[in-house]
């Protein structure tokens, strides 16, 4: 692949921004990247100039339900598979096979939209369902991990508290039970990176402590924990919260519930939606203050409506109304997720709630890296994979550029 050089009047890095600042790529991995002028020693590389535009690392999305149309899991219809009269077992392989291409082609269709946003590196977050559900979802996503299209896949649900199920169908809710999580990671070892879990149900500790056995993140949701459950959870080896307040229990002066725990607790990294109708924005810039840069993670909870249109959708089997891009379940108006791209995020979270530009990128690039235990996205190192994403003054995306089109 050809080398080349971009230059901008900032460039963010991952942990500082250059103004100006100029990166070196070779199309498949970033080789330097520098503040001020470009170095004479790269002058015979072709150079493209980003003026009045910030260069930063691939957007990293470690909570997403879908767009475009497409939800992870859920296999867009294909005609494979069908009109074989070759035996049951290859009509059951063709049709096990056209269940995951399905799958595929949704996920990538997922990729596609919220890779226009700047979103590089996604994990592909499923809704409750039953047992066996998750063990075809996660079978199905399973070699989309192996060839890095995704990054793993989270599981929100069903070991979830019926007291906070949000847009979780209720039936479907259950205790955790190391059989049903173990079935459920095993259907492909190492895909499954996170699980949302409330410690506070039977079996709940016993749960997170055997997913940090298997270098799995257990993430606090949808749950109805105290201010104690919230610690004895980290204690335990809870190291993500789920959309810190929503679905959870308010804080209280009486009773404090998780919230106060869990933004103080350095162990534990938390994430945002910020879309300005899950967090109100002086909410979002206290907790982003609270807990710290490294520690305030921006995810979407992005479900299929986004970048669509208005109207009636479906969210793991439930009815869900989009209005003027706000999703919420038909039958009560409870929130169902979000029509949320990163860098609408990040626009929000800058200008609207007033959080540092240094500080929102990081909390939609290098955090989430950091969490999930990856050195080579979300940043602009040496070394790194070349994700880079053009913003323009506005935090507009302007360019995407990444491996593939660097080559």
């Amino acid at each position: 692949m050809t080398s080349r050089v971009l230059t901008a009047d900032r460039v963010f890095t991952g942990t500082a921004i250059f103004t100006p600042g100029w990166v070196v790529t070779d199309g498949q991995s970033i080789v330097e990247v520098g503040r001020g002028t470009t170095p004479p020693r790269f002058a015979h590389l072709p150079t493209t100039n980003y003026p009045n535009a910030t260069l930063t690392p691939g957007f990293v999305d470690i909570h997403c339900h879908g767009g475009g149309g497409a939800t992870f899991g859920i296999p867009t219809k294909t005609d494979a598979g069908a009109g074989s009269d070759s035996g049951a077992t290859t009509n059951h392989n063709n049709t096990a096979d056209a269940h995951a291409a399905g799958v595929h082609t949704a996920a990538r269709t997922v990729l596609t939209t919220h890779r226009k946003h700047g979103t590089t590196t996604m994990i592909a977050s499923l809704v409750t369902d039953s047992i066996d559900n998750l063990t075809h979802a996660v079978a199905a996503l399973g070699p989309l991990v192996d060839t890095g299209e995704l990054a793993g896949i989270h599981l929100e649900g069903p070991w979830l508290s019926p007291a906070h199920k949000g847009a979780h169908t209720p039936h479907l809710l259950r205790d955790p039970h190391l059989d049903d999580i173990t079935r459920v990671l095993d259907a492909h070892p190492g895909a499954v990176r996170m699980v949302t879990i409330a410690p506070e149900l039977p079996g709940g500790l016993e749960a997170v402590t055997a997913l940090t056995e298997r270098c799995v993140i257990a993430a606090l949701g949808h749950s109805d924990a105290s201010f104690d459950d919230a610690r004895n959870a980290v204690d335990a080896g809870v190291t993500n919260v789920t959309h810190l307040f929503n679905a959870m229990n308010p804080i209280h002066h009486r009773t404090p519930g998780p919230i106060i725990e869990l933004l103080a607790d350095e162990r534990v990294a938390v994430e945002l939606i910020c879309d300005g109708v899950h967090v109100h924005p002086a909410v979002l810039a206290h907790a982003a203050a609270t807990a710290g840069r490294w520690r305030t993670i921006f995810v979407t909870d992005a479900m299929a409506a986004t970048d669509m249109h208005d109207g009636q959708w479906d969210l793991g089997g439930l009815s869900v109304d989009v209005t003027d891009g706000v999703a919420r379940l038909s039958d009560s108006g409870a929130i169902a997720g979000s029509t949320l791209t990163m860098d609408a995020a990040v626009r929000f979270a800058v200008t609207v709630a007033g959080i540092d530009l240094l500080d929102a990128l990081t909390a939609a690039t290098s955090a989430p890296a950091l969490l999930i235990g990856r050195s080579d996205v979300g940043y602009l190192r040496a070394g790194a994979r070349a994700d880079i994403v053009v913003l323009d003054d506005g935090l507009h995306v302007r360019e995407v550029l990444t491996p593939a089109a660097h080559g």
